[in-house]
């Protein structure tokens, strides 16, 4: 898995980017990116476990090949068979397991929708922690870009999601994930950034008093 990094000009492009759309919208859009979202560990722990009992599945429906392979032709082998198979077993553990400590295997063996549930459980956490309630107009608004998992989140506070439909940010998102695909994060969250202040104009527009609330900077993870 080739890792996409951000430069210091990628931070300076996205920073600009923020900055110069809070020049026409009172929302407060904060920006964050990570390598990933989860370690998924716990995956990895899912195929271990699952090798070991297909490991008991296969014995039990087709023990032959593992009498010719010992040698046995008849009498009470219950007990070295059990003996065998837990053996089978420990090793098809241990070696699933740490086939899948490497992390672009255990990225690559993780189901979509598990990444798409933990990359919207962190960008929610970390919404509490930068942007939610955090502005006198509840106009904060988080763009998070997961790197690994090439998925993003938009999650806006309470003034502009109750007018702003969810289905609206279809149009940011799909702008920063065209560019993630051509290797440019960057452009992809500058590109979003412009898409979202877009949206925020007509409901939200920056007035004569509006004071920067939150940092127009990029935090990576």
């Amino acid at each position: 898995m080739t890792r996409i990094g951000f430069s210091e000009a990628d931070h300076q492009r996205v920073s600009e980017a923020v900055a110069a759309a809070e020049h026409s919208t009172a929302g407060e859009i904060v920006t964050i990116v990570a390598e990933r979202s989860d370690a998924y560990h716990d995956v990895g722990l899912h195929y271990a476990v699952a090798a070991m009992l297909i490991a008991a599945v296969l014995v039990a429906a087709w023990p032959g090949p593992l009498e010719h392979m010992l040698g046995w032709t008849s009498g009470p082998e219950v007990a070295r068979t059990a003996y065998w198979l837990a053996i089978a077993q420990a090793v098809l553990f241990l070696a699933v397991r740490y086939a899948l400590a490497w992390m672009p295997a255990r990225m690559a063996l993780t189901p979509g929708a598990t990444k798409t549930r933990r990359v919207r459980r962190r960008a929610f956490e970390l919404f509490r922690a930068s942007a939610e309630k955090r502005t006198r107009g509840r106009v904060g608004i988080l763009l998070y870009l997961s790197l690994a998992e090439h998925r993003a989140e938009i999650i806006a506070d309470e003034a502009i999601h109750s007018k702003v439909p969810e289905d609206r940010w279809g149009e940011a998102m799909a702008a920063l994930l065209a560019k993630l695909r051509q290797g440019d994060a960057a452009g992809g969250m500058v590109d979003a950034v412009a898409k979202i202040a877009a949206i925020l104009e007509e409901p939200f527009p920056r007035g004569a008093h509006d004071v920067n609330e939150l940092p127009d900077r990029l935090i990576e993870l």
